[in-house]
This record gives structure tokens, sequence and C-alpha cells, in this order.
């Protein structure tokens, strides 16, 4: 039951929404912008109604597995790394050769599932970040790298802590490029530009 569960989580958070959205407009996403099929790119490329579905899209598949197992009745750390799974899931596609996204909406969707606090605190730093520089990648680093100290904080909940960490791990390692160009100076600005 649990191994099919997460199966069924990885699958589910490996659709790719960006690229399924942009088929759907007669475009690669993948060819575009900086070639990632996450929100962002979407709403770069191809306007921000898109990029607003494919945010929503993408933050859904994170919430609702943990949901369910929440729901269902499972233990803190098998509903652990359900969120876990779909975060890799999203990173690292089996429709896309296991290329994705770059997990940040996954990840607070599986964040709104486990603690909507956390979640919340979590969204307000990124809003704080990317309203003050206009970057999108240092708000979503920033706000990876502490989120496990609010789950910790916030919820006192090691299985919690720990898959926040690992997958704040996992994103900041898939916005690597991003850190060279803001580092470089040589990063897009989303706002301010």
């Amino acid at each position: 039951m649990k191994l099919a569960f997460l199966l069924f989580t990885y699958l589910i958070a490996s659709i790719p929404f960006g690229y399924i959205v942009g088929r759907m407009l007669g475009r690669d996403i993948r060819k575009e912008g900086s070639g990632n099929i996450g929100a962002t790119n979407v709403a770069r490329t191809l306007g921000k109604k898109a990029g607003a579905v494919v945010l929503f899209l993408d933050m859904l598949k994170g919430f609702l597995p943990v949901y369910l197992a929440k729901a269902y009745g499972f233990d803190d750390k098998f509903v652990a790394l359900v969120g876990l799974t779909a975060v890799v899931g999203h990173c690292y596609s089996v429709f896309m050769g296991f290329k994705g996204g770059k997990g940040v909406a996954t990840g607070i969707g599986v964040l709104i599932a486990l603690s909507p606090t956390v979640a919340l605190i979590v969204i307000l730093l990124w809003l704080g970040v990317f309203l003050t520089s206009g970057y999108v990648s240092l708000a979503s680093v920033i706000s990876a790298a502490v989120s496990w100290i609010v789950m910790l904080y916030v919820e006192q909940n090691f299985y919690y802590s720990l898959i926040t960490l690992i997958s704040s791990l996992i994103i900041v390692l898939k916005h690597s490029s991003n850190i060279d160009r803001l580092i470089k100076g040589t990063e897009n600005r989303f706002l301010y530009k």
C-alpha cells in the first residue's frame, strides 16, 4: 500500500504541467527563455495567465498527495516521505527524461499540506525578498534555505523538518546556475528590469 502510494505520488508530481501548457499554446517551453518548465519561465515566455495556471497545478501536485496521506492516517514519517517524493517527482520527472522544474511551487504545495503556518511564513519571506530584489531565483533560494528551520521551530516535528531540509537542498541545487548568475550580476530580474 505504502509503496503504491509513493509511486502514485511520484507519477503525479512528474506531470510536466509547464511543458503541457506550452504545448497547448503551440510552444515548446524547453526551447524558450531559460528552458525550464517551471511557472516563472512560462510566465516570462507565454504570459502571466499561463504562468499562474502552471503555478497552481505545480503547487497542487505537491499539496494533494501529502493531504491525502495525512487524511488516510499515515504516520508522520511516511507523510514526510510522500512530501519528499513529490518534490523529487517534479524536479526529476520520468516523463521528461528525469529532468524537470526547480521544485519551488511543488515544495510550497507540500508545505501547505504539512503546515499552513510554515507555508504562510515561507511565502511571506519569498514575497519580501522578491519585491525587494526583483529576483525570483534569489527569493526561492533564500526561502528554501530557511524553510526547514521555520518548520523545526513551528512544528517541532523531526520528520517534517528533515524532508523540508532535503527538499530545500534539492531546490538550491536546481538553482545552481541562477546562483552563479546572481554572483556574476547577470541574472534576469522578473521585476525592476
